[in-house]
């Protein structure tokens, strides 16, 4: 007569189930880092589309301080790009490392810490990209509707009348200017002087 089935211990089949997940967790973070970078790549790739929708074409045309604001937006996107690049590929594929035998501990705990590692990469590459596209996305806002540079006025002296203004247009030995009183066409051959000017009086 046989007796009944021996049982696994609770305990036992709680080690080997902590086990596979120890075993599992490296993989399993790896493919969730893969699948953040590749949409996190073509999310930029939408947001890079978007900044090529028409508007002020470069900084050219910008006041002076909101220009250097878009220069160092730019510069911070780059950089956050860059940094959310290395640690998402950090996550991804981890770092080629050589292990001394002196120091060689089991296979688990030593994916272990790779995936809690992986996992501390994949976050910050996250945020870092979270930032890189916010600076990107201010730099187009400010570059599209931040305040024009003002034109370049100057000051035309005819038949002892000085004229101050912007320059509309020069054409067939005119000269249009943009007054406070409204357009101005000067005959050239008629100027006395021709100087720039920081500003004009007002109307």
């Amino acid at each position: 007569m046989t007796g009944p089935a021996p049982t696994r211990r609770p305990g036992r089949q709680n080690a080997q189930a902590l086990q596979r997940l120890y075993r599992e967790e490296l993989p399993r973070v790896r493919t969730a880092a893969l699948a953040w970078r590749n949409g996190l790549g073509a999310l930029l790739a939408g947001v890079l589309g978007f900044s090529l929708v028409k508007g002020r074409a470069d900084i050219s045309g910008l006041a002076s301080p909101w220009a250097v604001l878009v220069g160092a937006l730019l510069l911070a996107s780059l950089l956050a790009g860059a940094y959310a690049a290395v640690r998402l590929l950090r996550a991804a594929h981890g770092l080629p490392e050589v292990v001394e035998r002196a120091v060689v501990r089991s296979r688990v705990a030593a994916d272990h810490d790779e995936a809690v590692r992986a996992q501390r990469a994949l976050r910050h590459g996250i945020g870092a990209f979270v930032a890189c596209s916010a600076l990107l996305i201010t730099a187009v806002a400010v570059t599209w509707y931040g305040p024009a540079k003002e034109a370049q006025r100057v000051r035309v002296v005819v038949t002892g009348e000085t004229i101050c203004g912007t320059v509309v247009r020069v054409d067939a030995g005119t000269l249009v200017l943009k007054t406070p009183h409204g357009e101005r066409t000067i005959d050239l051959t008629a100027v006395s002087g021709l100087s720039p000017a920081d500003a004009c009086p007002p109307a």
